[in-house]
């Protein structure tokens, strides 16, 4: 087994080739995906057709699994279904949020670590591509005078926020369901334990603390258009097989546009977090 990877961009990303799904699952594998992915935040292994029990059996070498409260495959409590079919997955009509940038996790104390997500069928079409933004160097790259504007602000971040951005107008019961979701606050700037900072933001961010609402959200607006620009981004269009393991703590992620009626399922599962917002 001779392992290859290459780097997909200056910013992100590295192409993994050189291994079988079964192979990916052991614990010399695991140890190298880690290390791609500290480097790199996202890998791809391409057309890797994965099976779910070797998907479950590398999730858990790389960390603590988040148990899907509801959803789950029912041979693979690990796993859970991505889709807009809500035959398939419980969470369908939540999914059309995922079109937003976002970090998992904003509501919690630690955000969720890493994902990984396994393409089963792909859109129609060329849709259905995930984007990724890197808000490590977005911060880097940050002029001087906004790093000194941001340093020491706190966000609040809840579930309304992201929901109302594709359901401006709910219903009273989808209110309610929300708020069942606590908010949180959470700096706007991570100072990392390993020393690094990243940007703490996305379709989550509800207002700045003790910052005039309209204000608030032109900055979070102007720090996104930031992030999210060309130089920091990558796009992965997917292929069947495809499996893709993306640093939820250090990128934003989207999901972009496909048809409520694509035959789009990915594969999920997700590495909970070892180190809160701070």
């Amino acid at each position: 087994m001779t392992i290859s990877i290459t780097p997909i961009s200056d910013q992100m990303g590295a192409s993994i080739t050189g291994i079988t799904g079964a192979e990916a699952a052991t614990p010399e594998v695991a140890r190298q995906l880690q290390g791609a992915l500290d480097e790199y935040g996202v890998v791809v292994l391409p057309e890797l057709n994965i099976s779910d029990d070797d998907l479950a059996a590398l999730a858990r070498l790389l960390g603590e699994v988040v148990l899907p409260p509801y959803g789950a495959l029912a041979d693979h409590p690990e796993i859970s279904p991505v889709t807009r079919d809500p035959a398939q997955d419980k969470l369908a009509r939540y999914r059309e949020a995922n079109v937003n940038w976002h970090i998992d996790g904003t509501t919690s104390d630690a955000p969720d670590k890493m994902t990984l997500l396994t393409a089963r069928r792909t859109a129609e079409n060329g849709e259905g591509n995930t984007e990724f933004a890197n808000t490590y160097a977005a911060y880097r790259a940050l002029p001087d005078d906004d790093k000194a504007l941001i340093d020491g602000l706190r966000v609040r971040f809840s579930a309304d926020s992201a929901y109302r951005k594709v359901d401006p107008n709910p219903s009273e019961k989808a209110v309610a369901q929300w708020a069942t979701v606590p908010k949180s606050e959470h700096p706007l700037v991570w100072k990392r334990q390993d020393g690094r900072r990243s940007l703490v933001m996305g379709s989550t961010a509800e207002a700045v603390i003790d910052m005039p609402d309209d204000e608030g959200q032109a900055l979070l607006r102007r720090l996104l258009d930031w992030a999210t620009q060309p130089e920091f981004t990558l796009s992965h269009s997917w292929r069947e097989g495809d499996l893709v393991i993306f640093d939820n703590t250090g990128l934003l992620h989207r999901a972009m546009p496909y048809s409520a009626t694509s035959p789009r399922l990915m594969h999920r599962a997700t590495i909970a977090g070892d180190e809160a917002f701070g």
